[in-house]
């Protein structure tokens, strides 16, 4: 008697099973790109009573010249050129009294702080080693929000954990450390964790998207990373310089898209601007003339159209000088005069 097995085939795969494959190739094509050029980053830092200044002044010792006490902490980075130089957060590092490096391949070396800079929570560190796989950034401009996001740290000190999602928001703000905010900040749903901070964000081709900077507790889904751009940006200047030097005008802001009818109407270079939702009074920067509501649209005569534009304009040559500040207000284009000071 012939017997009928055919109830025991498997189905022919679906189109979202194919969908999802693909997805999972494309994580896992990203993670072994760049995986390599993650790092686990290792410090020490005291915790003794006295202000971080003390702290930092003492070298290990405390106010009263006694011996403090070091707790060990940890949190992540990423190499952005071949001869070993590592992108991490500000609040990884601050305040410690010894970096040590982790690679992929196992080795821990010792980091020389190179420079950092609290405003946008970025540090850069430098390990004497050569020959190593480094991360490009990609623009961060061009992100649109739904797009893949993959994160990929040492949460909880859990070396090489990768976490996908999408980018769910950009131009959110954020306060440092520092007290001042950072602009154009990226937010993903990708999950982030103590240890994650100053970790690459990427895209699909494994390109650095964003720094991991923060998460807000008792929330699920809500996690921010510091733009590439304005991560490179600093980058470039603390490797240079060992500091960013730039002026303050004492407004917080985030890009607006613009109406083709204000565009045209202002004769714009630009389809976005900056709006200023905050302005800080008795600050060292004159900014009497600047109103909550305004949009900026050019800066000491150069367009600006993004919260990054800005920050490259608002550089050490600009510090003490009145210069001129055109903005939207109801519609139409006005010239402001504005000093700006030196940022802290």
């Amino acid at each position: 008697m012939e017997r009928n097995y055919s109830w025991m085939e498997y189905a022919p795969p679906t189109r979202d099973a194919e969908l999802l494959d693909s997805y999972s190739r494309t994580i896992t094509g990203v993670v072994g790109q760049v995986a390599e050029a993650v790092v686990h980053i290792q410090v020490q830092k005291p915790v003794s009573e006295g202000t971080g200044r003390e702290r930092q002044q003492g070298r290990g010792r405390d106010q009263r010249g006694e011996q403090q006490k070091l707790m060990p902490a940890s949190g992540s980075g990423f190499i952005i050129s071949t001869d070993g130089f590592v992108v991490t957060n500000n609040h990884v590092i601050e305040m410690a009294q010894d970096i040590k490096v982790s690679l992929a391949d196992g080795r821990t070396v010792n980091a020389e702080l190179k420079g950092t800079d609290p405003s946008t929570d970025i540090a850069v560190l430098k390990i004497d080693v050569t020959g190593l796989k480094a991360l490009s950034f990609a623009d961060s401009e061009a992100l649109q929000p739904g797009q893949i996001a993959i994160a990929i740290g040492n949460p909880l000190g859990l070396q090489h954990t990768v976490t996908a999602g999408v980018v769910s928001a950009l131009g959110r703000t954020l306060r440092a450390n520092n007290g001042r905010l950072i602009d154009d900040i990226i937010q993903t749903d990708a999950s982030l964790n103590p240890g994650n901070s100053g970790g690459p964000l990427v895209n699909s081709l494994g390109q650095v998207i964003g720094v991991n900077t923060a998460t807000i507790s008792n929330a699920q889904g809500l996690c921010f990373a510091v733009s590439s751009n304005l991560a490179a940006f600093v980058a470039g200047k603390l490797i240079i310089d060992g500091r960013v030097k730039r002026a303050y005008l004492g407004v917080a802001g985030q890009v607006v898209n613009l109406t083709g009818r204000m565009v045209a109407a202002n004769r714009l270079d630009k389809n976005t601007g900056v709006y200023v939702y905050e302005v800080v009074a008795d600050q060292p920067a004159y900014n009497n003339e600047i109103r909550t509501g305004d949009i900026i649209v050019s800066f000491n005569g150069r367009p600006v159209g993004t919260v990054d534009e800005l920050h490259q304009l608002l550089n050490a040559d600009v510090i003490g000088r009145a210069v001129g500040l055109d903005v939207l207000r109801n519609g139409r284009k006005i010239e402001l005069k504005v000093i700006p000071g030196e940022m802290k």
